[in-house]
């Protein structure tokens, strides 16, 4: 499964996620808010595609109309509100096992600069094991991250049965204005589904 899949995936899941959109060029951004300009690509390699993350609306469409140009009939460019992410990490979902990383902020402090605070492993007889900093992740929000488990195994049932695993992105994030003024309450959102 590739990004695209996924994030069509995560669109008819049942699991908190981004509010995406496919950007067309004709769409307008609302100046309120950031926004997030992402690409996915009906094939081949679609590891570290060009992003824009939390510019305004401004910027964002300018970089959206480069980026529909250059990617063509080859993909699909997606856009939506930025958010703050406070904790962020990976959800991965094995046939036996359950494997979540986390850290804090963004998920890039993870998965380019490889920080973690916390590994939490759960295994098939649900013992749990921490490595790194226990507290980082607090029971409510380890039970809000396990409550979709069920609903993501019934999704890559076929995938799991062969082996693979299901890895999700997640954070717990706040949305804020064209300022980066936080608003609302924090909440739970997944961004990226794919299976490895």
């Amino acid at each position: 499964m590739n990004k695209l899949m996924g994030f069509l995936e995560l669109k008819e899941m049942c699991l908190p996620s981004i509010p995406w959109k496919q950007y067309t060029g004709v769409e307008e951004l609302n100046t309120d808010f950031l926004w997030t300009i992402r690409s996915a690509v009906y094939r081949g390699c679609d590891l570290n595609l060009p992003r824009s993350v939390g510019k305004n609306a401004k910027e964002s469409k300018v970089f959206a109309d480069q980026l529909l140009k250059k990617i063509g009939n080859n993909g699909m460019v997606i856009y939506y509100p930025y958010f703050v992410a406070k904790k962020s990490g990976t959800l991965e979902i094995r046939n036996e096992d359950i494997i979540i990383e986390a850290v804090k902020e963004d998920l890039w402090n993870l998965v380019t600069y490889s920080d973690r605070d916390v590994t939490i492993i759960i295994g098939k007889n649900q013992k749990v094991e921490y490595i790194g900093n226990e507290s980082f992740i607090n029971q409510a929000e380890l039970k809000q991250l396990l409550k979709h488990v069920p609903e993501i195994r019934r999704i890559f049932r076929d995938d799991l049965l062969q082996g693979k695993s299901a890895l999700l992105e997640w954070s717990y994030a706040l949305p804020c204005n064209s300022k980066k003024e936080l608003l609302d309450d924090e909440y739970l959102v997944f961004y990226e589904a794919r299976t490895v």
